[in-house]
């Protein structure tokens, strides 16, 4: 691991996180505090029922700018900035010609789901052990290998740009990096990597019968590196001076770094646009046999730890769904308020497969329903019944996890928006029967990408640094009886049975 030197101790550490609906910059001190937060939310683009785009170029103007303001308001410069951390929505595909810097088409974002019939042929061609044992993902439009495939055969002249070495790949990381460089450095990490169904996390590789199986020419993957590491320096310009950039990690993983769960068996769920569930495995690949993804949480010096991942699509997604689209409410604030009235749903269940279902079922034709509707059930009974579904689901996550790993979590560890409804907490203790714990500070996503990039620049010292930083807020205990928990998870499974298969033709 390279240290870095500094003539003067700089205050901060600078984490930019890429978020799917909106871009952060919080630079955090010693002590692990957000000392300036700015943000803003980008433009999403969905053409077709299930497709999803974004427009990089915008990505990387409102990365840049959040960046400036967090740093204005603190009248700070770059000499205040020991390193750049950053972490990102995963999966999402970026291609761009590398003479040009343009973008060729917009990014493909993980929720996408054109890939669905392909995926399927796949299935249908007997790949899945194939790629599970390479690459511990199930086959679904949700990761990066179909999408990348996608725009080369359908985007006019991509693959024979690709052929020629023009075109370059990356994730939302890569792409970052890769401007905040001035196009000289293409990397990525390991955490990255290995949700593009292209690598091999057991040899830490790309692979060969995976891009051959895909037809994606290696010249445009980036070069794979450790989560922690000293990756190059930013333009100059931007900045006012060079900062080091020496963090990656993907959002999940580095929530799950911020949050300190360093021990095999630590559990995090992060409430963002969707719910992400992981349980660190050390530095073994456990493989599911019960619907979820063996993945890389973290490298650092050139050594990975695993953990065990249950995706969930859609949750705080649903809460933005019932205020922009339906109007039910003003702000995800009055979520929680309409959601205290009443101890649940009344019946009422919400399934938000908008964008189909991820772990444990893996359906890409799922589709969003509402059932348990009677002539009583109201604006208050909706609401609440879009909150549960994030504890259902994650219920649902936990569940296969248990089977897995052979035991039950002692604690969920929450971070994200949605972590911060006290209503929403207490819920999923009582349908999980495990006790829910809020940190402090549960900007736990970014903090990790700033944790990350702090040790590979001497900022803290060692792991032991950050488990000292970190002050638990609340920890949310069972108390719902044995008998409701289980009529409420008995209506839930009925409800999600009726949204499989809705989009098949």
């Amino acid at each position: 691991m390279k240290v870095m030197i500094f003539m003067e101790a700089p205050r901060y550490v600078m984490a930019l996180d890429a978020g799917t609906t909106s871009i952060r910059c919080i630079l955090f001190d010693i002590h692990g505090n957000a000392a300036a937060v700015a943000q803003k939310e980008f433009t999403q683009y969905f053409p077709q029922d299930g497709w999803v785009e974004q427009n990089a170029n915008e990505i990387w103007d409102t990365q840049l700018a959040v960046a400036v303001d967090a740093m204005s308001k603190l009248g700070c410069s770059y000499t205040d900035i020991a390193a750049i951390g950053i972490t990102n929505q995963r999966e999402t595909v970026v291609v761009w010609d590398k003479e040009t810097g343009e973008p060729i088409c917009n990014a493909i974002v993980w929720q996408c789901r054109r890939t669905a019939e392909y995926c399927d042929s796949l299935k249908e061609d007997g790949m899945v052990d194939f790629i599970r044992e390479r690459t511990g993902l199930v086959i679904d439009p949700y990761f990066s290998g179909t999408k990348l495939r996608w725009i080369l055969n359908h985007v006019e002249g991509a693959r024979a740009l690709a052929e020629q070495g023009r075109l370059l790949f990356g994730t939302v990381d890569t792409w970052l990096i890769w401007k905040l460089s001035g196009g000289k450095v293409h990397v990525t990490d390991y955490s990255n990597a290995s949700r593009t169904m292209l690598f091999n996390i057991h040899k830490l590789c790309w692979d060969e019968d995976l891009l051959k199986l895909f037809d994606i020419p290696v010249s445009m993957l980036p070069t794979v590196s450790p989560s922690s590491a000293h990756y190059g320096y930013t333009l100059p310009s931007f900045f006012g001076g060079e900062i080091p950039i020496c963090a990656s990690a993907g959002d999940q993983q580095s929530a799950l770094f911020g949050q300190a769960c360093f021990n095999v068996g630590d559990v995090k769920t992060t409430y963002g646009t969707g719910g992400f569930l992981l349980m660190n495995t050390g530095e073994t690949a456990v493989s599911s046999q019960s619907g979820l993804l063996t993945t890389i949480a973290w490298g650092i010096d050139d050594k990975v730890e695993y953990a065990l991942e249950g995706s969930v699509f859609v949750a705080g997604a649903a809460i933005k769904w019932l205020r922009d689209e339906v109007g039910l409410i003003g702000s995800a604030r009055e979520c929680d308020i309409i959601s205290e009235t009443v101890p649940h749903a009344n019946g009422v269940y919400l399934v938000p497969a908008f964008v189909g279902l991820g772990a444990p079922y893996w359906d890409p034709y799922a589709r969003g329903v509402i059932t348990g509707l009677t002539r009583k059930a109201g604006r208050t009974d909706l609401v609440r019944a879009t909150l549960d579904s994030l504890a259902y689901q994650t219920n649902d996550v936990i569940e296969a996890m248990i089977k897995d790993s052979g035991s039950i979590p002692a604690v969920i560890k929450v971070d994200g928006g949605a972590s911060v409804s006290n209503v929403l907490l207490q819920f999923q203790s009582d349908i999980c029967r495990i006790p829910v714990e809020r940190p402090c500070c549960v900007e736990t996503t970014a903090l990790g990408a700033a944790y990350l990039a702090g040790l590979a620049c001497g900022f803290w010292k060692d792991r032991e640094d950050i488990v000292k930083n970190r002050g638990v807020d609340r920890v949310f205990s069972p108390q719902m009886s044995v008998d409701l928990r289980e009529k409420l998870l008995n209506g839930w499974h009925k409800a999600v049975k009726c949204s499989f298969g809705w989009a098949a033709e």
